[in-house]
């Protein structure tokens, strides 16, 4: 893959990415407007997660870093790639079923697993009854995401990018419906509940009519071990963890979140905000960087892969480092124009921009970890990443459970941060003897100290906007348009800054778009 085709490829999933964060924020604005943080809100997003967690290991975090190397390789070389994604495909279903059906039967053990805090109220049953209902999600989605690989790894990015489009569509209509209808919280919390297996579904049908037509009509059968099968779960067991080490932190954020009420709300909305940089960013980097580098490394590409890592982690953080330096300097604004209304309240506005301000600190980190961990699966090297994981998950709960009868709920945000940028470094020190293909190079060295400053340059923007029009942004009637306008305002000062010092070329960015 060429550099304007793989940032071609990396505007394509990003553009997807920021359409569904863009409704993914408008399905938690109504949330919080009809839910705000109560016990419905708690229950339903802890029984959100836990779907959500065990797919990072099934599908995103372990899986199709096991299986997009080894099915590029067999892309690469014709050797029987529909053969092998056929029967990966019935595997991870036969799997996935038993799993689903276990999930559901001991949902009390897993939402203990999740929030502790919650046993002993009426949030532990409720959130028991939503899980049961939602759990199913794990099986259509990790199913989806498989063939999203088979789709990423042939070069075709944009039904998989628009898959998650669905689950927040399908998201908006059930709360809408339950408003409409007058429900109660407990109503809309049922309908959110059975959205998630709903949406599942629709994004499994989208991906899997993708891929028939891209030649890989994959189907249902009974499932054969094959020595392919058996190489590919022995890679994919270590990355079952070094993968979805994000999500492991998570976990234990929301175990110290669950025993401070409304803390699971406010990291959950907290979450999203700094998630749309990173989903739009850090997803379309890891998305379409690991096959591009399992194909060059395969083909002995290594100046190839080297200039494809590093326009990854150029352009990474040339879109992360000043929406970081934005979370830090006007998280109130956000979070108050975003979610203060109904039942969502300045009190927790308040939590949730502390929480908001310490994952900024942590963002960068979050999304090189996208463009350092194929550095490792490309070569089909699992264990190091799944080492580095167990040290980062240790050091997560030594932080957030240690600290948090000092400073409360936000130590579960504090540990994920340095947790994120302790992950960085032992996965840039690891993947120093990896050749030509990790190494820095001069462009790269040339940027990054002026993509720094450019950011901060933004931020003192911010700043002074923030203070300027801090009267204008509680007003109900203009607050959007402030908001809007400060947002403008900084996305303009940052990128003529950039061009203006040099730390990237607004053409670069213009050529991939077009393309």
């Amino acid at each position: 893959m060429k550099p304007i085709r793989l940032m071609a490829g990396f505007f394509t999933v990003g553009v997807w990415t920021l359409l569904s964060r863009v409704l993914g924020f408008v399905r938690d604005i109504l949330i919080a407007a009809f839910l705000g943080t109560g016990v419905v809100a708690e229950a339903f997003l802890i029984a959100f997660s836990l779907p959500n967690l065990f797919r990072r290991f099934f599908a995103e975090g372990a899986f199709n870093m096991a299986f997009i190397p080894m099915f590029a390789k067999k892309l690469e070389s014709g050797d029987g790639p529909l053969r092998f994604a056929q029967d990966a495909f019935v595997g991870m279903a036969f799997i996935l079923s038993i799993f689903t059906a276990l999930g559901v039967i001991f949902m009390p053990a897993l939402v203990t697993l999740m929030a502790s805090g919650f046993v002993g109220d009426v949030r532990f049953d409720l959130t028991v009854a939503y899980g049961r209902v939602a759990f199913p999600y794990i099986l259509f989605i990790s199913l989806a995401a498989l063939m999203s690989g088979v789709l990423n790894a042939t070069g075709r990015f944009a039904a998989a990018a628009a898959a998650p489009v669905l689950l927040n569509v399908v998201f908006v209509a059930a709360i809408l419906w339950g408003a409409s209808t007058g429900d109660g919280a407990r109503d809309i919390g049922t309908n959110l509940s059975w959205a998630v297996p709903i949406a599942g579904v629709a994004q499994l049908a989208l991906v899997w009519w993708a891929a028939k037509g891209a030649g890989y009509p994959l189907r249902l059968g009974l499932p054969r071990m094959t020595p392919e099968l058996k190489r590919l779960a022995i890679i994919a067991a270590p990355a079952a963890l070094a993968g979805g080490v994000v999500q492991i932190n998570l976990l234990v954020g929301r175990q110290v979140a669950s025993f401070f009420d409304g803390a699971v709300a406010w990291l959950s909305y907290a979450d999203r905000l700094y998630q749309l940089p990173l989903g739009v960013v850090g997803i379309a980097i890891g998305v379409v960087l690991l096959p591009d580098l399992a194909r060059r490394l395969g083909a002995g590409d290594a100046a190839g892969g080297q200039d494809a890592f590093n326009r990854a982690a150029e352009l990474s953080l040339a879109l992360t480092i000043p929406a970081a330096v934005a979370l830090l300097v006007i998280p109130g604004p956000l979070v108050s124009v975003l979610f203060e209304r109904g039942a969502f309240t300045a009190t927790d506005t308040q939590a949730t921009a502390l929480a908001v301000a310490v994952y900024g600190l942590g963002l960068p980190a979050f999304v090189m970890q996208k463009a350092l961990q194929p550095l490792f699966f490309a070569r089909e090297d699992t264990r190091r990443p799944f080492q580095y994981a167990l040290v980062a998950m240790v050091l997560n709960l030594v932080i957030a459970v240690g600290l948090s009868p000092f400073v409360g709920f936000i130590a579960a945000a504090i540990g994920t941060t340095l947790t994120g940028w302790a992950m960085v470094v032992l996965l840039w020190r690891g993947s120093r003897d990896m050749g030509q293909a990790s190494q820095i190079d001069d462009r790269f060295r040339f940027r990054i100290w002026r993509i720094v400053a450019a950011s901060l340059a933004m931020g003192l923007v911010l700043w002074g906007m923030s203070v300027a029009l801090s009267p204008y942004l509680s007003t109900p009637t203009l607050r959007y348009a402030v908001l809007g306008l400060m947002v403008a305002v900084g996305v303009v000062s940052y990128f003529a800054i950039g061009q203006l010092i040099g730390a990237f070329k607004l053409g670069e960015f213009r050529r991939a778009l077009r393309r």
